[in-house]
């Protein structure tokens, strides 16, 4: 049984928010309702809970479920660890056997709140972009590096529409390129010196990663349209190739970040593709797709070498958002990757589930 009694404790129990640093649960639990109904055997709205993720905290609830069957839960178990819906078929109808109370979050706030905790992880914080840099190939970036990753897959006319778009600019030791929090404006890469990657947690620097020559950094926040999850700070005089938030979109983001529907992905994966989850663990575990395999974005870095770079991967979270990311990065290390467009939502829609 659960005993903590403040929102911010609550949530460390609760699943996937359990996978989050304490800062975050801090700033998460402002965002929070928790709702008594002190009426036993009474009937409960959940038509107001749609579009949220709702636990019972405490109390016996009753539900009947779609599939007409029904469940008793009992708050504060393992059993409610998860959003209500999540383990069993979803309500139809709910009804309290005793005084009950629950949590409430808004989906989007709490997808959000895991894309950007995800993305902040050492894993794929300083992901690289590219293999490597020349001072050759049009003051920009050498024919190493659009030989291999994400410049390979592109046509020749966009290769070279995309080039022409790098800024070149020379940086000097202590300047700080990116900014934790600030709205994302560039991409970078590195041509010359070395970068740290820093992360601000509860007003103390924890260092990430150290960036070299030819890596790549920024396309996080713009890719999941965050805020920057990180600070880049150059440790040595360096050089950048940046291309901006537009140019990135247009030339870079959209031609990799392949979108399909729940129709065109399910024929994929008949096709041979193979699903791909990116969210947390405890997540995944309770409605997971069948013959999907568990990735979570911050560590997919890591298991990159066990990807089969002959096989397609149609990548989902909970909204889309996580997803893009990852494919993003799969995108760039030469691996198929497209994205279930509005993730595991727009697949419960088509499958007349209520949101």
């Amino acid at each position: 049984m659960i005993t903590a009694q403040t929102t911010t404790d609550w949530l460390g129990h609760l699943q996937p928010m359990a996978c989050l640093s304490p800062s975050r649960l801090a700033r998460l639990a402002s965002h929070c309702r928790r709702d008594v109904h002190p009426t036993p055997r009474g009937r409960i709205p959940i038509l107001d809970w749609r579009g949220q993720a709702v636990y019972l905290l405490r109390g016996e609830l009753k539900l009947d479920l779609l599939d007409g069957s029904s469940c008793v839960l009992v708050g504060g178990t393992e059993d409610t660890c998860q959003p209500l819906g999540t383990a069993t078929a979803p309500p139809r109808d709910a009804h309290s056997i005793t005084e009950i109370e629950v949590l409430r979050l808004d989906e989007d706030i709490l997808d959000v709140t895991l894309t950007l905790d995800q993305l902040a992880q050492p894993e794929v914080a300083c992901e690289s972009g590219l293999c490597g840099a020349s001072d050759a190939a049009a003051e920009m970036i050498g024919a190493t590096a659009l030989a291999s990753g994400v410049f390979a897959t592109m046509p020749p006319a966009h290769l070279a529409s995309l080039l022409k778009r790098f800024e070149r600019i020379e940086v000097a030791r202590g300047e700080v390129v990116v900014h934790q929090d600030l709205p994302g404006d560039y991409y970078y890469v590195i041509e010359r010196g070395r970068c740290e990657v820093e992360r601000s947690v509860a007003g103390a620097s924890v260092h990430l990663a150290e960036l070299q020559p030819g890596d790549a950094f920024g396309e996080e926040a713009l890719v999941s349209e965050l805020p920057r999850n990180a600070t880049v700070t150059m440790k040595t005089d360096g050089v950048l190739l940046r291309l901006s938030k537009d140019d990135f979109t247009a030339l870079l983001r959209a031609p990799l970040l392949h979108l399909v529907d729940v129709d065109e992905a399910r024929r994929r994966v008949e096709g041979g593709a193979q699903w791909l989850d990116v969210r947390f663990p405890p997540e995944f575990r309770y409605d997971g797709l069948p013959g999907a395999i568990n990735l979570p974005l911050n560590e997919l870095r890591g298991f990159l070498p066990s990807l089969d770079a002959g096989r397609e991967y149609v990548v989902y979270c909970a909204s889309g958002r996580r997803s893009a990311a990852a494919a993003f990065l799969l995108s760039q290390r030469g691996v198929q990757a497209c994205v279930l467009s509005g993730g595991l939502r727009a697949l419960r829609s088509a499958e007349g589930e209520p949101q």
